[in-house]
């Protein structure tokens, strides 16, 4: 029986572990920590086949029970078993929705710890990485999921960024590219170098005072949305901040916030940011937008806010 919440461990420090990097012929397990989706695995399977790779589908990936992929057993059961299996390399997560956070108090976090992969999602997959960061201190990926990103022939940069880091191709000090397609906008100057945490701005405040609460001190802070209106955007803010999480921020990453421009949100970054004197750098194309790029989190970053780039300050791999 897991410890009660309370008395996890946790690893406030940054990453303490790394996994190894996904093999070119390597296997890649599918999970649905969260909601359902219709599938044809054959179709999968040969998406991966086709790039070299092996893929396992766990079972609760073809399960639904309402808005869950299944029960709240069988997800965590799915997610047990490809952490625990020696010959999966990587789990990329099926698709976001909500059910994550319904596995958290149950998860094996020593499971996890003794057996670092890659886990790739975003949206509802926050919870997730949170709690990998706070209670198994490995870095994991906020990234393309099958469903949403990669079965959608999303742009090439969605899927060159994924596989370029899986891969261990990007090493301490290179930087993450961005596509140029998509120009950044500098809000607040400056540069600095913490471990780069968050993802889902509404997931990071739902998870307040669970096992995933966002732990930001020394961070470089990275949020994305979808779907939230402006004054939402303000609300979702100015409760992290009340909840002390901008404390001993370093600085921040603005991913996509579909449905705002950066010119609309701009305003509301530099009234809750300027005065914490931190580089504040937006328009990033990770989330819920096309294309979708792959960012590493718990691990060491440098965010140049003036030169408008991101590169590790680790190598992420054994």
């Amino acid at each position: 029986m897991n410890l009660p919440i309370d008395h996890r461990p946790e690893l406030h420090s940054g990453c303490s572990m790394l996994p190894k990097a996904l093999p070119a012929d390597g296997r890649i397990a599918i999970i649905a920590p969260a909601g359902p989706a219709s599938l044809d695995t054959l179709k999968a399977i040969e998406w991966f086949e086709g790039r070299g790779y092996r893929c396992r589908i766990y079972p609760g990936v073809i399960e639904a029970e309402g808005y869950l992929a299944g029960r709240d057993q069988c997800r965590l059961d799915d997610l047990h078993a490809a952490f625990a299996a020696t010959d999966v390399d990587a789990i990329i997560c099926l698709r976001g929705g909500y059910g994550s956070m319904r596995l958290l108090d149950e998860l094996d976090f020593e499971l996890l710890r003794n057996n670092p992969k890659p886990l790739v999602g975003y949206s509802d997959i926050t919870a997730l990485h949170s709690a990998i960061a706070r209670h198994a201190g490995f870095v994991t990926f906020h990234g393309a999921m099958l469903k949403s990103d990669l079965l959608a022939n999303k742009q090439a940069p969605t899927l060159a960024s994924l596989f370029e880091l899986l891969s261990g191709r990007l090493r301490c000090d290179d930087v993450i590219e961005h596509p140029q397609a998509y120009p950044l906008s500098t809000i607040v100057s400056g540069a600095a170098s913490g471990r780069l945490l968050g993802g889902n701005l509404a997931m990071l405040c739902a998870t307040l005072s669970t096992p995933a609460e966002l732990h930001s001190q020394d961070g470089i802070l990275f949020i994305e949305d979808v779907n939230e209106p402006l004054y939402r955007i303000d609300r979702l803010l100015t409760q992290l901040r009340l909840a002390g999480k901008f404390e001993g921020l370093r600085g921040v990453l603005v991913g996509d916030v579909a449905g705002l421009t950066v010119e609309g949100l701009t305003p509301l970054l530099r009234e809750m940011f300027e005065p914490l004197r931190i580089p504040v750098l937006a328009g990033w194309r990770s989330g819920h937008c096309d294309p979708n790029i792959t960012l590493p989190l718990g691990s060491q970053v440098h965010l140049d806010a003036d030169r408008q780039c991101l590169s590790l300050r680790q190598d992420l791999f054994v």
